[in-house]
């Protein structure tokens, strides 16, 4: 069964009754799916199995989007008042307005739970000291890792974002011995260390959890880091919508394995067709979350735009992904697909004649760029020829992506930093004079 493929086999009987039930009760509780279901002639008696799932219509962010303008605050498709809900959060806006998302009290439990297990898997233990330098305000990464990681036991840190010499006090006298943060933060962490002439190293980190945004995972990023703090990088995967985060990595197992349980289904689709995907090594596809027991926000297929790439499979069998990036932020140059985070991940392998900071310089929005794909990228320390640099990341592109780039190196620290979500594409009107 394809769609099954993330469903351990001992949830999957469980998971079936469970989500049989769900559906069957779903449009007395929203509108939105009512009208959804009826307008695809699909009701109860269509889901009898994980593979009818495919039977049924897809959601994605602008249907949500329409659904809050159309019945504010939390939209026709939430599925109860919001006299139930005890918190709201929001989606980052990355793609478009921000979306609000209810979460009940049962909701909340389902979250903590999810998290709590992915993080476990992550190798978070109750002896830890973490130092959370995410958003502690409408970010799903703030305020429910925190709630997961003290569900674990760990001694939490709740620094947050935009206090970074906060940050360095606790690293230099709370013997924090791991890091949470997205892959931006943990890089400009590192960066800020060594501008005051400090090494990483030698606060004995020795573990880092990154998530909230792709390129964790990224060969290249994780090997920075490691050399740079001394510690193992495990990488996790969420939604803001859905759950926080449902995928984490295993210490060196190469990829990210579903830790969300019976609380939500995972499909793997053809981004273009639909179809669905065998969750085999190798294959690509994105990501198509269906809640289980969701109360607030109850959502059916709901489409992610994460691509993500089927990179083996665990010692049980479960498959272990990667996340390469949005469909979203893809670029289209002369046919060839490219993600933003691969170049990323080309720059990176080269430091520390680069500083791993880059900028896709687009002429107007995307996805289609014509070529060459303008590209500045960030000097390093370590000395260098600058045209024989440029050169070699200009093949590099070539060589491995297909496509042409005209590279230019810009000074180091002359890229734009940041503590949230890294934007690696600016379009022309936005460039710097």
């Amino acid at each position: 069964m394809i769609t099954a493929g993330f469903v351990a086999d001992e949830d999957r009987d469980a998971v079936t009754a469970t989500l049989r039930a769900h559906l069957a009760g779903l449009p007395r509780r929203s509108r939105f799916y009512a009208d959804l279901f009826t307008a695809h002639g699909v009701g109860s008696a269509t889901f009898t199995g994980l593979d009818d799932l495919r039977k049924l219509p897809f959601t994605d962010k602008q249907t949500l989007r329409d659904s809050q303008q159309e019945a504010p605050p939390l939209g026709r498709h939430a599925g109860v008042d919001m006299t139930e809900v005890i918190r709201v959060h929001a989606s980052t806006g990355t793609t478009g307005r921000p979306s609000w998302v209810g979460v009940t009290r049962r909701d909340s439990e389902a979250w903590t739970e999810m998290t709590a297990r992915a993080f476990v898997t992550m190798g978070a233990r109750r002896e830890d000291v973490v130092l959370h330098g995410a958003g502690l305000t409408l970010f799903v990464g703030g305020l429910p890792i925190r709630d997961a990681l003290e569900r674990i036991g760990c001694t939490l840190v709740p620094i947050g974002t935009g206090a970074t010499q906060k940050a360095v006090l606790a690293l230099e006298t709370l013997g924090v011995t791991a890091l949470h943060a997205t892959p931006s933060y943990i890089r400009y962490l590192g960066e800020h260390l060594r501008g005051q002439g400090r090494d990483p190293r030698g606060f004995g980190v020795g573990k880092v959890f990154v998530g909230g945004e792709p390129g964790g995972g990224e060969p290249a990023f994780q090997r920075h880091v490691e050399q740079e703090w001394g510690a193992r990088v495990t990488e996790g995967l969420g939604n803001a919508d859905m759950a926080p985060v449902l995928f984490a990595e295993p210490p060196g197992a190469g990829g990210m394995r579903f830790t969300g349980g019976r609380h939500v289904v995972v499909e793997l689709i053809d981004p273009d067709s639909g179809e669905p995907v065998d969750p085999e090594p190798g294959a690509s596809g994105e990501l198509v979350y269906t809640s289980v027991d969701r109360e607030c926000c109850p959502l059916v297929r709901f489409r992610t735009r994460d691509r993500v790439l089927v990179t083996g499979r665990a010692r049980d069998g479960a498959p272990l992904i990667r996340c390469v990036g949005r469909t979203d932020d893809m670029l289209i140059v002369l046919g060839v697909n490219v993600f933003p985070t691969a170049i990323r991940d080309i720059v990176q392998t080269l430091h520390p004649r680069t500083s791993g900071v880059l900028q896709i310089v687009l002429p107007g929005p995307g996805p289609r760029v014509e070529p060459p794909l303008r590209v500045e990228v960030e000097r390093g320390e370590a000395p260098c020829d600058p045209e024989a640099l440029r050169r070699e990341i200009e093949e590099l592109i070539r060589s491995r992506l297909t496509v042409r780039a005209a590279v230019e190196l810009v000074p180091p620290g002359s890229l734009e930093r940041t503590e949230m979500k890294s934007r690696l594409t600016r379009v022309t009107g936005s460039a710097r004079a």
